[in-house]
């Protein structure tokens, strides 16, 4: 009981496990997954040597969080020395058609196989960040239906050159003396190109090996106290479980914690709709570490703003005051006698303006 108490609110089993090399933060659109992964970024920077942060959703709100800009090649993030941050589209070049030459005939094969591109550019993308040389990486993903997308690409990769193999066999010969008649070189022969698929197929397979390995890659579920995000969580974790990916993290973003002083009947009625789904987290993921973080009055922007907030996600947020607490009780007594007052005045104005008219 003591361990789950422990966990609840907090993000520390993901910076005490040292072995995790791979970090995904997902979920639905519109619920502080870029907030969330860059201060789970930065908590990482001050445990590990050097961390990267990627974007791979097509908004890019990576330079919007740390107001910074940042572009397809990792770039140290302002005030630090071991933090970098890339943001990647997971879509084929724009030039790549264009490319002569194998590249161009590879475009064209992917482009002919539903998903592949995108599979293969991250892939690509994969490549380059495994030649660098970085403790941990966390992935800000686009939304979940992109997020499922992107999970796939081993799986639809490797479909993709199985069928690629396939043609080989049934025309490699046509394309042996298609190469040969138009007095091509060797780089552009079949073998070139088989041999650059197979390269790409090695990646794949480590990183599909390296993905499923829960003491290497984990997931983070970020969402909301409603209905819609609820559902989509829900939906998320089964994905995951069934790609066999690891995931013991929820972060509940947006919470209205009861303090002393809401008089609002509004969101009081917010308090309890969120209540309600609270209670289902807590029972569909009692087993889960989940971190619940308060809806601010301001929106999180900037290194110092980013780092200010990320005391929540180690600490559990507590509301200023206890209730019932003597100290509550004078606030709500505070806060009447000030509204009474702000009506009595109120009403002597209306008084005035009536023996005017």
């Amino acid at each position: 009981m003591e361990n789950q108490e422990m966990a609840e609110g907090s993000v520390k089993n993901i910076l005490e496990q040292d072995s995790l090399k791979w970090v995904f933060v997902g979920g639905k659109g519109g619920v502080g997954k870029t907030t969330c992964s860059s201060i789970l970024s930065i908590l990482l920077a001050k445990v590990r040597p050097s961390v990267l942060i990627i974007s791979t959703d097509p908004a890019h709100n990576l330079s919007d969080a740390f107001q910074q800009r940042f572009t397809k090649t990792p770039t140290l993030v302002n005030g630090f020395t071991n933090l970098y941050a890339m943001e990647v589209d997971p879509t084929v070049e724009e030039d790549m058609g264009s490319n002569e030459g194998m590249d161009g005939l590879i475009s064209e094969l992917a482009n002919a196989i539903p998903g592949i591109d995108e599979a293969m550019s991250f892939a690509e993308m994969l490549k380059l960040v495994q030649t660098m040389d970085y403790s941990v990486i966390v992935f800000d993903t686009a939304p979940t239906g992109h997020t499922l997308r992107l999970l796939q690409f081993p799986s639809t990769l490797e479909k993709g050159l199985n069928k690629m193999m396939s043609l080989k066999n049934k025309f490699g010969g046509l394309m042996s003396q298609m190469t040969r008649m138009f007095g091509m070189d060797d780089d552009f022969g079949e073998d070139a190109i088989l041999g650059k698929l197979e390269s790409m197929k090695t990646v794949i397979e480590r990183v599909n090996k390296q993905f499923k390995d829960p003491d290497l890659t984990t997931f983070v579920c970020v969402c909301i106290p409603e209905f819609l995000s609820l559902y989509e969580t829900e939906r998320l974790v089964q994905e995951l479980t069934k790609f066999e990916i690891d995931t013991h993290n929820i972060i509940i973003n947006q919470v209205l914690f009861d303090e002393e002083d809401v008089e609002s009947k509004l969101l009081k009625a917010r308090m309890r709709m969120q209540q309600k789904y609270l209670d289902q987290f807590y029972m569909l993921y009692d087993d889960f570490h989940i971190t619940k973080l308060p809806l601010l009055p301001q929106e999180v922007t900037g290194v110092e703003a980013l780092q200010s907030f990320s005391s929540q996600f180690v600490t559990p947020y507590q509301p200023s005051t206890i209730k019932g607490s003597v100290e509550e009780l004078e606030r709500r007594v505070s806060n009447l006698s000030q509204m009474l007052k702000d009506a009595e005045e109120e009403l002597e104005r209306l008084r005035k303006g009536k023996q005017k008219a």
